[in-house]
C-alpha cells in the first residue's frame, strides 16, 4: 500500500501522530525533534477535549486537532499512542484512507494480518501488512528482543526464562503518581519492618494490588487463565512471532518494582549451539540498538537508574550457565517509553516512509 500523501507526489510523507497529548505521545514528539527530518507535516491528534492546544514539535508549535476521519485525510503514516480500544476503531478507518497505521496499542499484535516488527529484529515484515497496520510490541518485550534477536541470528535460540522487573510508569500515569505519594509517606520512616506496617500507612494502593513503595509485586497486568497474567502471556506470544518462532519455549514471571521508568529483565536463554561469554559479547557489543555494559568488577551492569532516557537495551551480567554449554544468563535494560514505546514506532514508520519514498521514486 503507498501513501496517497506527500511521499506519492515526492516530497516528504505526512505523519500523523495520534494521542498527541498523551505520557507515551510527549516522549513522542520529543523523538520526532531528535531524529532525522524525514517527515513534511506532523499532524497532531488527540481527544476532542485537546484539540486546540499547542504543542511544540521540531522546534515549531502546531495546534491539536480532534480524532476525525477527516483528520487522516492526505496523511500518509498514522502513529497511534492510544489505549487499545481507540486504536481498533480508529487505525483501520486511517488505513482505509490510505496511512498506514503503526499501532503502539495491544489491539493488533497476534493479528495474523498485521505484523509485529521490531525494526533491529525483522525490519522486512513491514513491509507484508494485508490490513495497512503494524503493531509495536509491548514495552516489556521490546526491553530485550533486540539483544536476543542478535542473540539468536548467531546461536538459534530454543528457550527463553524470564523474570521482569518493571517500572510503575508500565501502568501510566496513575502508576507514576501512586509511587511518589507512596513514596512521601514512607520516607524518614521505620516502616518496612514489621507485616503489613506499610500498606497500612500507604492504604490506597493505586493501580496495584499491593504498595509499591519499599515492595515488590509479583504481579503485572491483568489475570489470564491458569493464573498468568497478561504481561507473562505478551513476552511469551510476542517474542514467538517477532522472531518467528512459533514454537520457541517461553516462561515469563513479571514483578513490578518501585523504580518510575526502565523495564528490567532477568534472562536465561538456551541456544541450538554452545555459546562462550566471549562469543555474546561481540554480537552485543556490535548490534544495532544495543549497548553492551558489563564488567563487575569494577560494578559495571546496568540498572534503571542509569538506563532511564536512553535509547539502547543495555546489556551486562552476561554468564554461561554453570549446567548448560548452550545456554547464558543475562540482565537487560531498556526505557519502557522510550524503545519500549515511541522510538520503536518511530523507527516503524520510519522504515514505512523509507518505502513509500522508494515507491515514488520508482515510478
Amino acid at each position: 500500500m503507498i501513501g496517497h500523501g506527500g511521499a506519492a507526489g515526492g516530497d516528504k510523507p505526512t505523519l500523523a501522530v495520534v494521542g498527541a497529548t498523551g505520557a507515551v505521545g510527549t516522549v513522542m514528539l520529543s523523538i520526532l525533534s531528535e531524529r532525522a527530518d524525514i517527515w513534511g507535516e506532523i499532524r497532531l491528534i488527540a481527544s476532542p477535549r485537546s484539540a486546540g492546544r499547542k504543542l511544540t514539535v521540531r522546534g515549531e508549535q502546531v495546534e491539536v486537532v480532534a480524532l476525525s476521519e477527516e483528520a487522516f485525510e492526505g496523511v500518509d503514516v498514522a502513529m497511534f499512542d492510544v489505549p487499545d480500544e481507540i486504536s481498533a476503531r480508529w487505525a483501520p478507518i486511517a488505513a482505509s484512507k490510505g496511512a498506514v497505521a503503526v499501532d503502539n496499542s495491544g489491539a493488533f499484535r497476534m493479528d495474523p494480518d498485521v505484523p509485529l516488527v521490531v525494526p533491529e529484529v525483522n525490519a522486512h515484515a513491514a513491509r507484508v501488512r494485508p490490513r495497512g497496520i503494524i503493531a509495536n510490541p509491548n514495552c516489556t518485550t521490546l526491553s530485550m528482543i533486540v539483544a536476543m534477536g542478535a542473540l539468536h541470528a548467531e546461536f538459534g535460540l530454543s528457550e527463553l526464562i524470564v523474570s521482569s522487573y518493571q517500572a510503575v510508569s508500565g501502568a501510566g500515569k496513575e502508576g507514576i503518581d501512586a509511587l511518589r505519594e507512596q513514596l512521601a509517606l514512607v520516607a524518614g520512616t521505620e516502616l518496612g519492618t514489621h507485616p503489613g506496617d506499610v500498606r497500612r500507612a500507604v492504604g490506597d494502593t493505586g493501580p496495584f494490588p499491593a504498595p509499591m513503595a519499599l515492595n515488590v509485586v509479583p504481579f503485572a497486568g491483568s489475570l489470564k487463565e491458569d493464573g498468568w497474567s497478561s504481561e507473562e502471556l505478551k513476552v511469551r506470544n510476542e517474542s514467538r512471532k517477532i522472531l518467528g518462532l512459533p514454537e520457541l519455549r517461553v516462561t515469563a514471571t513479571c514483578v513490578r518494582v518501585p523504580v518510575i521508568t526502565t523495564h528490567s529483565l532477568a534472562v536465561h536463554a538456551r541456544f541450538e549451539n554452545e555459546v562462550t561469554v566471549e562469543a555474546a559479547h561481540e554480537i552485543l557489543a556490535g548490534a544495532p540498538g544495543v549497548v553492551l555494559c558489563d564488567n563487575p568488577a569494577e560494578g559495571e551492569f546496568p540498572t534503571p537508574a542509569d538506563a532511564v532516557g536512553t535509547d539502547p537495551t543495555w546489556v551486562g551480567r552476561v554468564r554461561r550457565s554453570l549446567d548448560d554449554p548452550r545456554a547464558l544468563e543475562l540482565f537487560v535494560c531498556g526505557d519502557n517509553l522510550r524503545k519500549g514505546a515511541a522510538l520503536n514506532t518511530a523507527q516503524i514508520a520510519e522504515v514505512v516512509a523509507a518505502e513509500l519514498a522508494g515507491g515514488a521514486a520508482a515510478r
